[in-house]
This record gives C-alpha cells, sequence and structure tokens, in this order.
C-alpha cells in the first residue's frame, strides 16, 4: 500500500465519527506508542491494549461523547505522517475539551507500527482535576 495523505485521512475516519475500532483495525498489537507530557495519559505503551488501556479507556469515564478527534492536517512523507487533530469534547461536567495534537505515526504498510503524540498536557491534567475517575 503506497502511503499519501488520502491514505492517512481514511485510516483516521473511524477516529472523526466516533468509530475507534475502525481505526484501531490499522493499529499494531504490539504499536510503540509514546504519549508525551505529564499529565494521566502520559507515558510509553507498548500495545495497542496497553494504549487503549492507559488513555481510551480514561477519557471515555470523563468524556461521555469519547474525544471528538478530527484531523486538520496531514503530511506524509516515506512511511511517516505527522498528523494534527483537534478535539471538540465536553467532559462530563460541562468542561469544554478543545485539545489540539500532533502525532507523528509510522507505518508498515497500511498498519500504525510506532506514534509519538504531542498534546496539550495542562488541558489534559485540568480536565482529570476537574472530572476524578
Amino acid at each position: 500500500m503506497s502511503l499519501d495523505e488520502q491514505t492517512v485521512r481514511r485510516i483516521f475516519t473511524g477516529l472523526e465519527h466516533g468509530d475507534g475500532d475502525a481505526f484501531f483495525d490499522h493499529v499494531a498489537d504490539d504499536v510503540d506508542w509514546t504519549v508525551m507530557g505529564t499529565h494521566p495519559l502520559a507515558g510509553h505503551y507498548k500495545s495497542k491494549a496497553a494504549f487503549k488501556a492507559g488513555t481510551f479507556s480514561k477519557l471515555a469515564k470523563v468524556l461521555p461523547d469519547g474525544a471528538e478527534l478530527r484531523v486538520t492536517h496531514a503530511f506524509v512523507s516515506g512511511d511517516v505522517a505527522v498528523v494534527e487533530l483537534v478535539s471538540g469534547a465536553t467532559a462530563r461536567n460541562g468542561m469544554r475539551f478543545d485539545n489540539h495534537y500532533c502525532w507523528v505515526v509510522r507505518f508498515d504498510g497500511g498498519t500504525v507500527v510506532e506514534v509519538r503524540a504531542y498534546l496539550d498536557s495542562a488541558l489534559v491534567a485540568e480536565l482529570f482535576r476537574e472530572n476524578p475517575i
């Protein structure tokens, strides 16, 4: 599979429509995923299951409709895509969670094998301070 912007956007479509499973179908079970920062979601996850448990499962407890991620830009070079996303979610206490993300994603064919995710750490910390789990 040739990696281009259209392919990357197609892979991320599930996240944009609240269907995380459709996105995670394109993620390797042994993905190497690092969420940068100093907040409750930060960490180095060495599998898809660990990443989902450490991030998406926690977010589901405080964001009733999920993170509501939308791709704003995707830049592709070789087997790497830089994907910028925004979240337009609302927390269970009514707090707006308008976070911005930059994921540096390495693919093997059409499968995500490595991610380095950058986001607003202060906003994530505030989200969980206001919405304890």
